[in-house]
């Protein structure tokens, strides 16, 4: 589907749509990558009808579609921010501030993030994980100490 950087999300096809979502949820910051979310729409729709054509089940032929749409994407750092806040800042941070502080945050913690193999569908079961847990713990209350929330 060819998509300019108007496009507005009811010219999306279902993949498009649930990636847009998924997206909103996990990975915020690729919201406006309008073509990255074409290039995975159109990769998951091809790939529905390549295996539709040799023959897969249509159950067989949306789950390979969907591994493609969200290859890379399980892993959501956002989430894992927003987790820390919610756990280990829960009475600096209240509730209702939380989904806005994390938003306000997460672009200042690209460099940490970047220092781990986040892409990775596996990350959140490797060790690292736990230290990426903690040295956000530690950038926040940094953050906290010097902005407030």
């Amino acid at each position: 589907m060819k998509q300019n950087k108007k496009t507005a999300p009811a010219e999306l096809s279902y993949y498009g749509l649930y990636l847009l979502d998924y997206l909103r949820k996990y990975h915020p910051d690729k919201v406006s990558d309008t073509p990255f979310i074409a290039g995975r729409e159109e990769a998951a729709s091809e790939t529905f009808e390549k295996e539709r054509t040799a023959g897969s089940t249509v159950e067989a032929a949306q789950e390979e579609a969907m591994r493609v749409l969200l290859e890379g994407l399980h892993f959501s750092p956002y989430a894992l921010l927003l987790e820390v806040v919610e756990n280990e800042f829960s009475e600096e941070v209240q509730e209702q501030e939380r989904e806005a502080f994390c938003r306000e945050i997460f672009p200042h913690l690209k460099n940490l993030f970047a220092g781990y193999p986040t892409t990775d569908d596996t990350f959140a079961l490797s060790p690292e994980h736990d230290l990426l847990y903690t040295e956000l713990t530690g950038a926040i209350m940094l953050y906290l100490e010097a902005y407030g929330v």
